[in-house]
């Protein structure tokens, strides 16, 4: 993901007091291309995202607000569920608007957060 950080000029995450708002994050395969699979697609988004978290030193229970980004909510939101209740199984849920696109650069979901920075 750094790859794409750098080549768009942009950053995955950025600190404002005890918050940090991440970037949308895309299920990549290691080359940066779009993985076909997409539960395997939103699962390596969330893996991303995780990652992100984790240099901030928060994680998926630190979530507060959540935004989603899919091509087919109507065939695609089932699959983002089952991925969603894996990583976040119990409350307090965090916030989710969940958006219909029709472009994400050859990629069908993208997952941006904003959390709180434990102390």
């Amino acid at each position: 993901m750094k790859a794409i950080y750098e080549k768009h000029n942009y950053s995955a995450a950025i600190r404002a007091g005890d918050l940090l708002f991440v970037s949308g994050q895309v299920g990549s395969r290691n080359d940066g291309s779009p993985e076909p699979d997409f539960e395997v697609q939103v699962r390596r988004a969330f893996d991303h995202l995780a990652g992100t978290l984790a240099e901030a030193g928060a994680g998926f229970e630190d979530i507060v607000d959540v935004t989603s980004f899919h091509t087919d909510p109507d065939t695609q939101f089932e699959t983002v569920l089952k991925v969603k209740d894996d990583i976040l199984p119990s409350k307090p849920y965090p916030n989710w608007t969940a958006v219909g696109v029709n472009w994400l650069a050859g990629f069908d979901f993208e997952i941006k957060v904003v959390a709180r920075i434990p102390k």
